[in-house]
């Protein structure tokens, strides 16, 4: 439990790793069982990481970047590369280094540093938002819509150059930069219109113009001044087009294209994004600009669609995509994909805003999205607070701000014994060929560098590694005792600054043939529950047939035959060392969780959950994974209680935090005498409190999350109780109901509970 308990375990660096010591050979790693990995919060602010003006000094051979684990000779003035062996030389501006005097990049406790980069030729790196609005919605949605709108461009630095684009059964360009009138630009929302025709069609176009590719080197490579002139017709700041907006918002009003009975709107999704893509095109590379759809419904019209626009067909289910009977769904990934590309080329985000009953086509969008980097929030009115708030957090400032920023790259060097086979989160691969590139791919591959068009303070990937099969490694005394992993990470800042953090993190090779007892030391098993839950989530998408509940229980199995102690063929003996112990808990909870147990939920939202997962930090995905709960009552402070059906009590307030949404649940004698109101009597203070505690704590889980979490006040046996009954362990259910206390409760289904689970385990783990 220590590293649960450390207030931060991802430390200055913000990498965890599955296993903080490493076995030698790849056949050796085999045996962990759990793959070797890191996850990456690449641009979490912490106090304690310097600052330098400078640019950093780079290996000549590998290009890593100098940091506290060089050799540093200071008499003959060179560094050797703990990466390569290569020597360097300083040069002329490091000439005074000495014992006593050196750079911030070599101070043994600044394993993370930023450079802040000049910026190149840049006049105006104003950040550029492109709002993408529906209006196939009904009156009272689009009134929601513009109030969220008002507010955001309220919200948006001055400087912040903002474009509008509205679409239904056509896409509606608005010109700002002519206030007189509203001048629109229309667009067919049947087919696709490629870039270069878009511009033509707006007058951006000049003779011999290629729409432009964003450079995909260092950010800011090529952050430019304002865009070409005519773009700026679209693109105001701020400041100068508030008034317009507020103007053509007051006109805006619902598709008016009729409907028929028994149809859904025309609505062209796809065209709009491809339309907004074709405006941002314009614009000079290196521009950080995202285009902000807020979408109420699915798109039937032209590419992208996902259903017809009969009402009797309904939106694609689980089922249907597993027996193929989605008629829509691969044309439309495939499209988006191509959409995907073309934003990443530009080194554009898209973020999407979803607000609807049914599916309006995330699972489809989702590539877009993950591969540029984007937000996704998927709300179930654009009036319910999980849009509004989280929608206001995009734009607002100061502690709330969830520090947008652009054009990143990160680029990953590492011991030669080392090799990357991928990452899994939201990036693209640069298919940056080198000599630690894996055979085997998983998620974005091929590559040592990859291109993130938007990050934020809580992005983090996951690095998978593997080693390199050779055993030569092995000779005593040949090898360096430690390995070394450098992560590059270059973005624009907020305020168009070219940043570089560079962290540079070390850690032990072990002979795990000698002795397990310091692998076994470095499990790190919460890091290692979310890099399982990442990896089964990513292969049943790529994978037709694949079974995520057999495969996770034969992974577990593995591992407890591997690290329990026990004597063969008997269950009873069987035991794990407090490193593992939880592990098999995560694994229980995940297998019932929503990433696994599709068929509980839509595409969209298993999409949605799946994004949610693969970019938060490992504290924020094992609540997805494994849920927390927190017990109220008269006798005892607030402190955690088992995620078990027995912590229900008549005399208790629960309060449940899935990350997606968070639970007050109220005993029955609690609700009864809050309905009676005794907590409005002057006497029963005590009581007042108690009921308020909960709400207390749960704002402050509200605030610090994006998106928001939906908010679910309930009582037990009340409809609503079942947010909280679905996570909970069920160690009574209606087959042995007569064996718990009075007061708590059952929960009604045939799943096994985890006590059945760890015997089944612990007998099939010892089984020789």
């Amino acid at each position: 439990m220590s590293e649960m308990a450390s207030p931060d375990p991802e430390g200055v660096d913000g990498v965890r790793m599955t296993w903080n010591v490493w076995p030698r050979t790849k056949v050796e790693s085999s045996k962990c069982v759990i793959p070797l990995a890191a996850t990456v919060a690449l641009i979490r602010p912490h106090p304690d990481i310097p600052r330098l003006q400078y640019a950093p000094l780079r290996c000549k051979t590998c290009s890593s970047a100098l940091n506290p684990f060089a050799r540093v000779d200071f008499t003959a003035k060179i560094w050797i590369c703990p990466f390569c062996y290569q020597r360097n030389h300083f040069p002329p501006q490091y000439h005074a280094i000495s014992e006593t005097n050196f750079p911030g990049e070599l101070y043994p406790q600044y394993t993370t540093v930023e450079y802040i980069l000049p910026l190149s030729n840049s006049l105006n790196p104003s950040p550029v938002f492109l709002f993408l609005l529906d209006t196939c919605l009904i009156e009272e949605e689009i009134q929601f819509l513009k109030s969220a709108l008002r507010r955001a461009i309220g919200l948006l630095p001055d400087n912040a150059l903002v474009g509008f684009v509205s679409f239904g059964t056509q896409v509606q360009v608005h010109e700002l930069g002519f206030s007189d009138m509203s001048k629109v630009y229309v667009f067919r929302g049947s087919k696709e219109i490629p870039a270069d025709q878009v511009l033509d069609q707006l007058g951006l176009s000049t003779p011999g113009r290629r729409p432009h590719k964003a450079s995909t080197g260092v950010a800011g490579a090529g952050a430019g001044g304002l865009p070409s002139s005519g773009i700026t017709r679209f693109l105001l700041p701020a400041s100068e087009c508030e008034y317009t907006l507020n103007a053509l918002l007051d006109e805006l009003q619902t598709d008016q294209w009729p409907v028929p009975p028994g149809r859904r709107p025309a609505r062209c999704t796809g065209v709009a994004l491809n339309v907004a893509a074709g405006l941002l095109s314009a614009c000079t590379p290196g521009t950080g600009a995202r285009i902000i759809a807020l979408v109420g419904g699915p798109c039937t019209e032209g590419p992208g669609a996902i259903v017809s626009k009969d009402l009797s067909d309904p939106v694609r289910s689980h089922k249907d995509l597993d027996k193929d009977a989605a008629p829509y769904f691969k044309k439309a990934v495939k499209f988006y994909e191509g959409l995907a590309k073309q934003l990443v080329s530009q080194g554009h985000v898209l973020d999407i805003f979803a607000s609807a009953l049914d599916q309006v086509g995330v699972a489809e969008i989702k590539v877009a999205v993950e591969r540029t980097g984007g937000l996704v929030v998927l709300a179930e009115s654009f009036g319910h607070s999980v849009f509004k708030d989280s929608f206001k957090r995009v734009f607002e400032d100061g502690e709330q701000s969830l520090g947008l920023c652009f054009n990143g790259t990160l680029e990953i060097n590492c011991s030669k014994e080392i090799k990357i086979q991928g990452v899994i989160g939201p990036c693209t691969s640069l298919e940056k060929k080198g000599p630690s590139v894996a055979d085997t791919v998983i998620g974005e591959g091929n590559t040592t560098a990859w291109k993130m068009c938007g990050l934020d303070k809580s992005t983090c990937l996951t690095v998978m590694f593997d080693l390199s099969s050779s055993e030569r490694t092995n000779t005593p005394g040949a090898v360096n005792p430690q390995l070394y992993l450098q992560f590059l990470t270059s973005y624009q800042d907020p305020s168009g600054q070219s940043v570089l953090r560079v962290t540079t993190v070390t850690r032990r090779w072990v002979d795990s043939t000698v002795s397990s007892e310091e692998l076994v030391q470095g499990f790190d098993q919460e890091t290692a529950a979310v890099v399982m839950a990442r990896f089964a989530s990513l292969k049943m998408e790529s994978e037709e047939t694949f079974d995520a509940t057999r495969w996770l229980d034969r992974f577990l199995i593995r591992l407890c035959s591997k690290f329990g102690d026990y004597r063969k063929d008997d269950p009873s003996s069987f035991t794990l060392n407090p490193s593992f112990s939880l592990f098999p808990q995560f694994m229980f909870n995940l297998r019932r969780s929503q990433f696994v147990q599709v068929f509980n939920n839509s595409p969209d939202e298993t999409a949605y959950f799946r994004m949610l997962l693969n970019r938060e930090n490992i504290s924020n995905a094992a609540v997805m994974i494994q849920p927390s709960l927190i017990a109220y009552s008269f006798n005892s402070l607030p402190a955690p209680a088992l995620l078990d059906v027995a912590s229900i009590a008549a005399d208790r307030i629960l309060l449940l935090d899935s990350y997606f949404s968070v639970v007050i649940f109220h005993g029955m004698t609690i609700a009864q005498w809050r309905n009676l109101g005794y907590q409005n009597q002057p006497e029963h203070q005590a009581f007042a409190q108690l009921l308020r505690a909960p709400h207390d704590d749960s704002q402050m889980i509200i605030r610090e999350r994006f998106p928001v979490p939906r908010l679910v006040v309930c009582d037990q046996h009340g409809s609503q109780a079942r947010f909280l009954l679905a996570k909970l362990n069920p160690s009574a259910t209606y087959n042995n109901a007569h064996e718990m206390s009075a007061g708590s409760d059952v929960i009604f289904t045939d799943d096994v509970s985890l006590q059945v689970f760890f015997e089944h385990l612990q007998r099939l783990a010892v089984q020789s």
